[in-house]
C-alpha cells in the first residue's frame, strides 16, 4: 500500500502527465510535417516573424536568446512551443483575475505630495529614484516611522511571534514556502488561537513553492480550523507557462499597523532550526506606520484575485496615530510579470547608477543579462566599491555553476565577489553610500526579475541603513573573496556553462 501511494502521489502523476504531453506534442507536429504541408509552411513563416518580433521588442534579449535559438534550430517545434506557452499566459483565468485586481487596486496607492516633495528636497542627486517609485512605478513614498532589520531569520523570529500575539483584528500572510515544523507550528498555534477569537486570519501560499512541503489539501485543513487559506496558482499536469509565474512574495500584515517581510520563508532552515546547507543567512524586516498600507494592498490584491471577498480595501486601513517623528523615507513596492514595468530591476539599476562610494549586494543566485552585467562593471569602473556576496554552500549545484560563470567577467571589470563560507546566503539586499538600501524577495536571476510576483522596500536616509551595512561587514569577515584565478574555467566548462545560460529562463 505504501509503495502504491508513493508511486501515485501528486509529484509522480504530475511528472508522468507532463512527459506524456510533451511526447504527444512532438508526435503531433511530426504528423503535421508529413500530412499537412501548409501547416509546416505557416509555422515556418511564423517562426521568422516571432524571431523578428522578439529581437525588436525584447527588453531582456540575453534571456530571450533561448527562444530565438530554439526556433532557429527547430522552426516547427520551437514555434509551436512558443505559441503554446505564450498563449497560456493570456488564457489563464488566474492571471486574468490578477490583472483585473491589480488594475483596480492601483487606486489605493495614493502619494502624499507633501511627503514626496519633502523627501526629494532632502534627496539631492538621489531624487530620481523617489520620483521613479512614486510616479513611474506608482508605489508611494512614506515617512519612515519604524524600520527594523534582522540579519538572520532566527534573530527576527521571536519579534515576529510577539507581534502576532498582539493582533486584535486581522493577520494576513503571503509566502512562497510553508513547511510544517518548528517555525510554522509556532506561528500556526497563534493563528488558530486568534481565529478562534474571531479575528480575520488569512494565509496565502504558493502551490509550487510548497509542493513538496505541504499536503495537497492543506488549505482545506486550515479552513476547518477557522483560518482562511488558499494556494496561489494551483498547478496541474497540463503543460503551460503558468507554472513559471509563481508568488515568490514574503509578507505578513498585522492589524494594518505592523508588517513583516524579507527573504525568509516559513520553514525551519530559515531560522536555522534545521541545517540543510550550513548556516542559513537570511533576513526579516519589520515596518510600522503609514507604509504598512502598501503591504496590505499587495496582499489584498492577490487574495481577491483568487477569492473575491473585499469590495473596499479601505476598511483595513488604519490611520497613523503615533509620534510625528520620523527617520528618513521608505517605499514598499511590488513586482509582477503582468505588464512591462520591471520595478525591482529598475530599483536595483538606479542604485548602481547613482552610487558614489559603495554598493554591497546579497543574492543567492546570479543569472543576469548583459544590461545588468554592464551596470555592475561600469559602476565599479567609476571607482565605486561594488561587492557581491553569493553562497559558500549552494542549494542548487547547477544554478550555482551558472552563478560562478559570471565571476570572471565581473571580477575583470572590477567587481569584488565574496562567497559566504559558513553556508547559504538567501538574502536579497542592496545597500549603498550609507543612505540607501532595498530589502525584499527579488533575486538577481531571470525568474525573480521577470517571471515571479515579488516584493521589496526602498529605504532612504534612515539611520537603520547602517544596520544593513553592518550586516554586510560582518558577513564579509567570514567570507572568501574569489580571486581572478579561481574564476577561470576550462574551455569545455566555459562551453557547457554558456549553453546552460541560454536556458536560464527555465531555471
Amino acid at each position: 500500500m505504501n509503495f502504491l501511494k508513493k508511486c501515485f502521489n501528486r509529484t509522480v502523476v504530475m511528472l508522468i502527465a507532463i512527459v506524456l504531453e510533451v511526447l504527444f506534442i512532438i508526435r503531433l507536429f511530426k504528423w503535421f510535417g508529413k500530412n499537412a504541408a501548409w501547416i509546416d509552411g505557416v509555422l515556418r513563416v511564423l517562426s521568422v516573424l516571432i524571431v523578428l518580433g522578439i529581437n525588436k521588442n525584447s527588453t531582456h534579449l540575453s534571456f530571450d536568446m533561448m527562444w530565438i535559438l530554439l526556433i532557429i534550430v527547430s522552426p516547427i517545434f520551437g514555434t509551436a512551443m512558443y505559441l503554446l506557452l505564450g498563449a497560456n499566459l493570456f488564457t489563464s483565468k488566474t492571471f486574468y483575475n490578477i490583472l483585473i485586481t491589480t488594475m483596480d487596486s492601483a487606486k489605493y496607492y495614493k502619494q502624499d505630495e507633501e511627503v514626496l516633495k519633502e523627501a526629494e528636497n532632502q534627496a539631492g542627486n538621489f531624487k530620481g529614484q523617489l520620483e521613479y517609485l512614486s510616479k513611474g512605478a506608482h508605489f508611494p513614498v512614506y515617512r519612515n516611522r519604524e524600520f527594523d532589520y534582522w540579519g538572520t531569520g532566527d534573530a527576527g523570529y521571536p519579534t515576529l511571534l510577539e507581534e502576532m500575539r498582539k493582533a486584535e483584528k486581522f493577520i494576513f500572510l503571503e509566502y512562497f514556502i510553508i513547511e510544517e515544523g518548528k517555525m510554522w507550528d509556532g506561528m500556526l498555534e497563534i493563528l488558530e488561537e486568534k481565529a478562534a477569537q474571531g479575528l480575520d486570519i488569512r494565509v496565502l501560499y504558493d502551490d509550487l513553492g510548497s509542493f513538496f512541503t505541504l499536503p495537497l489539501k492543506y488549505a482545506d485543513e486550515l479552513e476547518k480550523k477557522g483560518v482562511k487559506c488558499m494556494a496561489f496558482n494551483r498547478i496541474n499536469p497540463r503543460l503551460n507557462i503558468i507554472i513559471n509565474h509563481r508568488d515568490h512574495r514574503k509578507l505578513m500584515v498585522i492589524d494594518g499597523k505592523v508588517a513583516f517581510s524579507g527573504g525568509v520563508n516559513l520553514a525551519d532552515e530559515y531560522i536555522n532550526a534545521k541545517t540543510k546547507f550550513g548556516h542559513w543567512k537570511d533576513n526579516i524586516i519589520r515596518i510600522k506606520g503609514e507604509a504598512v498600507w502598501s503591504y496590505t494592498v499587495l496582499f489584498l490584491t492577490h487574495w481577491n484575485a483568487l477569492r473575491k471577498t473585499d469590495e473596499n480595501f479601505n476598511v483595513f486601513k488604519v490611520p497613523y496615530e503615533g509620534s510625528e517623528e520620523f527617520d528618513g523615507y521608505i517605499a514598499p513596492y511590488g513586482e509582477t510579470p503582468i505588464g512591462e514595468e520591471r520595478t525591482a530591476q529598475n530599483v536595483y539599476l538606479n542604485i548602481l547608477n547613482q552610487a558614489k562610494d559603495y554598493v554591497y549586494i546579497f543574492t543567492p543566485y546570479l543569472i543576469i543579462d548583459t544590461e545588468f552585467i554592464s551596470a555592475l562593471v561600469l559602476t565599479a569602473k567609476r571607482g565605486v566599491d561594488v561587492r557581491l556576496m553569493t553562497p559558500g554552500i549552494p542549494d542548487k549545484k547547477i544554478v550555482f555553476s551558472i552563478t560562478q560563470s559570471f565571476y570572471k567577467t565581473l571580477i575583470n571589470g572590477g567587481v569584488k565577489i565574496f562567497e559566504y563560507s559558513p553556508g547559504f546566503v538567501h538574502s536579497k539586499v542592496f545597500v549603498s553610500d550609507d543612505r540607501i538600501c532595498t530589502v525584499g524577495t527579488v533575486n538577481l536571476d531571470y525568474r525573480s526579475l521577470y517571471l515571479h510576483f515579488e516584493n521589496g522596500i526602498y529605504v532612504f536616509d534612515s539611520k537603520k541603513v547602517l544596520d544593513v551595512k553592518q550586516d554586510f561587514l560582518d558577513a564579509f569577515e567570514v567570507s572568501h573573496q574569489v580571486t581572478p584565478e579561481e574564476a577561470k574555467r576550462g574551455l569545455i566548462m566555459e562551453f557547457l556553462l554558456s549553453v546552460l545560460r541560454l536556458f536560464a529562463p527555465l531555471m
